[in-house]
C-alpha cells in the first residue's frame, strides 16, 4: 500500500482549469520530485494535497486512510501527518527563531512546552541554525530563514513533507545550505514531495521523478530513466531545454 496515493486529482481557479486527473503516488521514505514547465501544477499540487487549493475532484489517502477536504476533522487530521515548505519562508517576522519553530506544537498540538523546546532546539542543530535561536528572521539570511522554515515544518514530525522551490527564491550562494539540509532529510527517509528547477539536485535525491505538463501526469520513472532515456517526446523535449542552461 502506498504511503500516499492520489488519484484522478482536479483542481481549478475560478473556470481555469490547473490539475486535470493527476494520478500518482509514492511509498514510505520515497523522495517524488515534480518536474516540468511553469505553470504545469506542479505547486498546485502540492497545496491541493495540504488542503489550500481544495481539489475540485479525485481521491487522496495517506496510510490508505482517504482524506475528505470538506470535513475539518479529516483536514486537521492530515495536517497532523504532513506539512509543507514554500519558496517564501512565512517566518513570523515579530518571533524568535525559536518562537517560530515552536508555535505551531505548542498552539496546534498543544504539546507540553519543555517537550517542544527540547526538540525545537534539536530540528534548529540538525539544519545549522541551533546558534541563531534567539535572533529575529530580519537578521537572517535568506537561505537561513529557509532553513528555519524547514525546522519548523518538522516540528509538527509530519509523515509527508511537501517542498514547494524552496530555493528559488535564495541568492545562488545560499542554495547549496538548503539543498543539503533536504539530502539529510533524505538520509532520515522521511516520505517527501518535492517541486524544484534544481535538476542535478533531482536527479541525486529522488527515488522517482514524474513529468507534468498541462495540469497532467506525462510520465513517471526513476531518475536515470527521466534525465537520460525518457519514453515521452514531451518529457525529452522539457529535460533537454533545461540541461543545455
Amino acid at each position: 500500500m502506498p504511503h500516499l496515493a492520489i488519484n484522478d486529482l482536479h483542481c481549478a481557479y475560478g473556470d481555469v482549469k490547473v490539475l486535470n486527473g493527476v494520478s500518482l503516488d509514492a511509498d514510505r521514505g520515497e523522495v517524488l520530485s515534480l518536474i516540468g514547465p511553469s505553470g504545469s501544477g506542479k505547486s498546485t499540487l502540492l497545496r491541493a494535497l495540504i488542503g489550500l487549493s481544495p481539489p475540485a475532484a479525485g481521491a487522496v489517502s495517506v496510510g490508505g486512510a482517504p482524506v475528505d477536504y470538506r470535513d475539518r476533522k479529516s483536514l486537521r487530521a492530515l495536517r497532523e501527518r504532513m506539512a509543507i515548505v514554500f519558496q517564501q519562508y512565512n517566518l513570523f517576522q515579530n518571533m524568535t527563531v525559536m518562537g517560530n519553530v515552536t508555535v505551531a506544537p505548542l498552539k496546534i498540538q498543544k504539546r507540553p512546552r519543555e517537550e517542544v523546546e527540547r526538540e525545537a532546539a534539536a530540528l534548529l542543530d540538525k539544519v545549522g541554525m541551533g546558534a541563531k535561536r534567539d535572533a529575529y528572521p530580519d537578521a537572517l539570511s535568506g537561505g537561513q530563514q529557509q532553513r528555519v522554515a524547514i525546522a519548523r515544518a518538522l516540528a509538527l514530525k509530519p509523515e509527508i513533507l511537501l517542498l514547494d522551490e524552496v530555493t528559488s527564491a535564495l541568492d545562488p550562494e545560499r542554495v547549496g545550505e538548503v539543498l543539503e539540509v533536504i539530502r539529510n532529510l533524505v538520509e532520515e527517509k522521511i516520505t517527501m514531495l518535492i517541486v524544484s528547477h534544481e535538476m542535478s539536485f533531482v536527479r541525486e535525491v529522488s527515488t522517482k521523478v514524474a513529468m507534468l505538463d498541462g495540469g497532467k501526469v506525462v510520465e513517471v520513472g526513476s531518475p536515470e530513466r527521466i534525465f537520460t532515456d525518457p519514453a515521452e517526446a514531451r518529457t525529452r523535449s522539457f529535460v533537454n531545454s533545461i540541461l543545455r542552461h
